[in-house]
């Protein structure tokens, strides 16, 4: 379980919240269409935690990134605040900077209640690159800024793999505290290691990374049951069983043959020593002249198209181990949801988990997209994250140096 404080212990620290000033880091990184941010989950998510401050009185004053310098999603965050107002029941304040004087003015100004979003911290040269927390503690944005708040909060668990300065160099100065995402994220994200289950436990590994999967396979054999495999990792597993798939097949992609080089020889380790928990597809679909026809893997003499899905027989045997299972952790699309044709892999999965009784955590990339995109209730999963590259981290067992800073600074 962490050891880190959350706002229950701020509140239970605080007499008078209508007097205090905290400082809540946020993760509102969204896409951006013509310069304007377009709404996610991330800011309804978030916004539970800036309406639980406001209604307790605390002034509130957001950090948030958006974009990397010289991306085309590198704007300001005046336009956040409108879609943060329509999860909210307060008004958003902003100023077009992140610390000095009117930073100060701004801050000072606030009164109990208040929610005053600063400008976007990767505008200020102190936020980047990662550096050691002791480093980003001495930095003039979080020396300014932290002579004008009570205590810090940490709610960007999606950022929380990164050391930048609004992320990790404010614990060592104030007071600080997870969040209600981070607290939720962690402990739901951290679960697949740390809770106990009666029956089977299942992750389903897809998407494009081979080495995401080889690293969570090799820091969870010991946790998880059933590790069920597509996507583009699946094909390379598969030309690792020695079937004729897992190449490019045109100059034009670079998916398969450069990964395979990479990492082979450990994809065929894991094949051996964890035989017995490794399921691959038994046929793959693919696109015929505008249409969706599939193969069974044992037909396949060379490959000559591109797979974007699972088979229907796959899909309905990864149902129903996930039917029979006591958890399902979710990482990476089954296929190319985004098309409906090639959806029904990872519709069906998910389908499944909604169904059954099981625990479940969906998140990784953009596979929680999904649920939204083919009508299914959130409400059906016990946890759909919010973070990509931090869930990754999670599972293959690396530390969240966000997270690690709020427990060293845990009394």
């Amino acid at each position: 379980m962490p050891s880190f404080d959350t706002i229950d212990t701020l509140n239970d620290d605080t007499d008078a919240p209508a007097e205090k000033r905290v400082l809540l880091r946020v993760d509102i990184n969204s896409p951006v269409s013509d310069g304007i941010v377009q709404d996610n989950r991330r800011f309804e998510r978030h916004a539970r935690t800036i309406q639980e401050l406001s209604n307790a009185g605390y002034h509130t004053i957001l950090l948030a990134h958006q974009g990397r310098p010289g991306g085309d999603a590198f704007i300001s965050l005046e336009g956040h605040t409108a879609v943060l107002e329509k999860y909210l029941d307060c008004e958003v304040n902003f100023i077009d900077d992140t610390h000095g004087k009117r930073v100060a003015k701004a801050i000072n100004a606030t009164e109990s209640g208040d929610v005053l979003l600063l400008e976007n911290t990767r505008m200020c040269e102190d936020e980047l690159p990662e550096a050691d927390p002791n480093i980003k503690a001495n930095t003039a944005f979080v020396q300014s800024l932290s002579k004008h708040v009570d205590a810090y909060i940490n709610d960007a668990y999606s950022s929380a793999h990164r050391s930048h300065a609004s992320l990790v160099g404010f614990p060592s100065m104030l007071p600080s505290y997870a969040g209600r995402v981070m607290e939720t994220e962690y402990h739901a994200n951290t679960a697949i290691g740390q809770k106990e289950f009666d029956g089977t436990v299942v992750m389903t590994l897809g998407g494009t990374k081979a080495t995401d999967v080889i690293d969570v396979i090799n820091n969870l054999a010991g946790s998880v049951d059933r590790f069920l495999l597509d996507g583009v990792v699946g094909e390379l597993f598969l030309r690792a069983s020695n079937v004729p798939v897992g190449f490019d097949i045109t100059s034009e992609t670079d998916r398969y043959d450069a990964q395979w080089k990479h990492n082979s020889k450990v994809i065929k380790s894991i094949l051996t020593e964890h035989s017995d928990q490794i399921t691959l597809a038994s046929d793959l679909a693919y696109n015929e002249a505008g249409e969706r026809a599939e193969i069974a893997v044992d037909s396949i003499i060379e490959k000559s198209v591109s797979f974007m899905d699972i088979g229907t027989t796959t899909a309905e045997s990864y149902a129903e181990v996930i039917r029979d299972a006591d958890a399902v952790f979710v990482k990476g699309a089954l296929g190319v949801f985004e098309t409906e044709a090639f959806a029904k892999g990872t519709v069906r999965v998910l389908e499944a988990i909604a169904d059954s009784n099981c625990f479940s955590v969906v998140g990784g990339g953009d596979t929680s997209r999904a649920i939204g995109m083919y009508d299914m209730n959130r409400a059906d999963f016990d946890h759909v994250s919010i973070a990509g590259g931090a869930y990754i981290r999670a599972l293959t067992g690396q530390p969240l140096v966000g997270v690690e800073v709020l427990k060293s600074e845990s009394i």
